[in-house]
This record gives structure tokens, C-alpha cells and sequence, in this order.
């Protein structure tokens, strides 16, 4: 998932997705390609389900 696909799942936007991903906790990039930073989908949904951000 990118940063758009993931402010879209969580209702958020794509700026505090990227605040969010550079704190403490959050998954690290599965890989860093020309379009960005890219996050496989049940990681974020797991750690959005642990931080209660995603039911």
C-alpha cells in the first residue's frame, strides 16, 4: 500500500499518514520505490487494528 492507499483506508489524510509513518511504532517500509514508500496491506491493517485505528 502507498501513503494514499492507506490515508483512504483509515479516512485520514495522505499528510498525517505520512506524519504517522515516521513515529515509533509504525511498520517499517516493506520496500522504497520511485512512486515512494510502500507497505504491504496486512501490515497496516494489523498494526491500524492494534493502535485501534481501524476496526
Amino acid at each position: 500500500m502507498s501513503t494514499p492507499e492507506i490515508a483512504e483506508l483509515l479516512g485520514i489524510s495522505r499528510q498525517r499518514v505520512d506524519q504517522l509513518s515516521r513515529t515509533d511504532g509504525f511498520p517499517p517500509p516493506d520496500a522504497e520505490l520511485a512512486i515512494g514508500r510502500v507497505w504491504a496491506r496486512a501490515t497496516i491493517e494489523r498494526w491500524a487494528r492494534t493502535t485501534g485505528r481501524l476496526t
